[in-house]
């Protein structure tokens, strides 16, 4: 959404892993994130190695900061039963859905979208960063 108020293009799989190419340490992040997102210790480990290996000690521990930060967050979140608001839930239905989110683990408190709420994302979609745009002249 922020992208949109932008008015700039987002490659989505870059952050899926699928065109990581133009990001310096791209793959190694990449793996690392995808890690921690599947909380797969046994990659995370191997990750974790790569990262320090292609980047160095200080990339890998503000790579894990930001990793840990997140979580702390959603685990807040999932913790206080804050769910998804349902207008924003239905502005990110096709990047749910083109990222395939719901395979990682913390996606069961994300509810499906039904045709009704993907219908209403999408003039949303087109008109909420217009005026947000407006709102800031």
């Amino acid at each position: 959404m922020s992208a949109d108020i932008a008015q700039q293009d987002v490659d989505l799989q870059i952050i899926d892993g699928q065109s990581n190419d133009d990001i310096l340490h791209g793959h190694e992040l990449m793996q690392f994130a995808e890690a921690v997102a599947r909380r797969d210790n046994s990659a995370l480990q191997t990750s974790r190695h790569a990262l320090l290996e292609a980047a160095g000690n200080q990339v890998l521990v503000d790579t894990a900061a930001a990793a840990g930060n997140f979580q702390r967050m959603v685990r807040i979140a999932d913790a206080t039963s804050i769910p998804v608001d349902g207008s924003m839930n239905a502005l990110n239905a096709s990047i749910t859905e083109e990222l395939d989110l719901h395979r990682f683990a913390s996606a069961k408190h994300t509810p499906k979208q039904n045709t009704l709420r993907k219908l209403v994302g999408v003039p949303v979609r087109f008109l909420l960063p217009r005026v947000v745009r407006a709102g800031k002249r």
